[in-house]
């Protein structure tokens, strides 16, 4: 079964850090660097740690403002060097990223492997969705 990809915080040839749902409730991801020859960079193993539904709702309220300065600078409506906040949410995101600080770490002691099988669809005009099939490593 997939589940959903709520945000992506890094990226490199998809995504490979954010948060993402594990069993229906919200995980950190982070893909694990693979080191043998002739092998993609990432991936599929990560590591997941669970966060709180506030740590989720305030990721998502931070998502929300990364994506309108994606669709506007898309748009060629404001420049590069207002990322990652429109002028007008600038206070905002300021005020998220210390609620944030700290929380959107892997929690060692409650951390885990999981092989992911991510896929991107569209849910609507151009929106992307990204849902993640999660299964152990062999």
């Amino acid at each position: 079964m997939f589940e959903l990809v709520h945000t992506y915080t890094d990226w490199y040839d998809g995504p490979i850090g954010g948060l993402a749902d594990y069993q229906g409730r919200p995980h950190i991801y982070e893909a694990q660097r693979n080191e043998q020859p002739g092998t993609p960079c990432f991936g599929p193993l990560f590591r997941l740690s669970p966060v709180d539904q506030d740590t989720l709702a305030l990721a998502l309220e931070d998502w929300g403002i990364w994506l309108r300065w994606d669709e506007a600078f898309q748009a060629g409506l404001i420049a590069q060097s207002t990322y990652p906040a429109l002028p007008s949410d600038r206070p905002r995101y300021e005020e998220l990223q210390g609620l944030l600080a700290g929380k959107l770490v892997l929690d060692p002691e409650r951390a885990f492997f999981m092989c992911g099988e991510l896929r991107c669809t569209l849910r609507g005009a151009m929106e992307p969705l990204t849902e993640v099939r999660w299964y152990p490593p062999t």
